[in-house]
């Protein structure tokens, strides 16, 4: 080594400060460090949530709704998405909320667990099951303002079957026939107008003739007659 070489090195070794403290023994490290610095404020990592299956769908609606109606962005779509849905939700809370109501109350405001009313509980095909509850002059008032003299007929002659139930003129049953009522009969008048009843009833309803106002007015005062006159 030269005498240059031999005084930078000296020179340098001046200008260093060699460290004189004592060398510190080794520190024990805490079994507990790491749940220590587990906490939330240490974590730097973000942790994106799973988009679920709801989401998606939401997604894949704002898509559609910025394609077909040209909407300027995705968050723009995304509004537009919410607010249908909660529109749409809406609409169907109301529509439940109508058929439950429609559940409870028929159509003339009654409880279906009250007193049932011709309407509810009949239709025209099995009218002849249910004779005892049937209010016949309300259908009547029905069918004639609608000029149905064929149905208007049928529900005339079901009328007068009641009646005649009632007075215990026949014992009505939904597997006789009209030639069992009329032997049960014992008036020799009433037995006579319920023939000439059976025989229109028969010939309008299940002969499916067509009649006019005149014919259909005498029917129709031949079954009102016979009918005032069931006491």
């Amino acid at each position: 080594m030269s005498v240059t070489e031999k005084d930078s090195l000296a020179l340098l070794e001046k200008k260093c400060k060699v460290d004189q403290a004592p060398r510190q023994k080794n520190i024990a490290i805490s079994p507990n460090l790491k749940s220590k610095y587990n906490s939330a404020e240490f974590q730097y990592e973000v942790k994106l949530s799973e988009k679920s299956a709801w989401d998606k769908f939401k997604e894949w609606l704002a898509y559609w709704f910025k394609k077909i109606f040209g909407l300027s962005d995705t968050k723009v779509s995304s509004n537009y998405v919410e607010i249908t849905l909660k529109v749409l939700a809406g609409l169907i809370v109301i529509y439940v909320v109508y058929l439950i109501v429609k559940l409870i109350l028929n159509k003339e405001g009654q409880w279906v667990f009250g007193k049932s009313t011709t309407k509810k509980i009949i239709s025209d095909d099995d009218i002849e099951k249910n004779l005892v509850h049937v209010d016949f002059e309300k259908l009547l008032k029905q069918t004639l303002n609608e000029n149905n003299h064929r149905l208007a007929i049928r529900y005339y002659y079901l009328w007068t079957l009641k009646k005649l139930s009632e007075r215990n003129v026949i014992e009505w049953h939904v597997d006789k026939t009209n030639t069992d009522y009329l032997y049960e009969i014992q008036s020799k008048d009433l037995k006579n107008n319920f023939q000439y009843l059976s025989y229109l009833y028969n010939y309008i309803w299940y002969g499916e003739f067509e009649m006019n106002d005149i014919t259909f007015k005498q029917a129709q005062k031949a079954f009102e007659n016979t009918l005032q006159s069931i006491k």
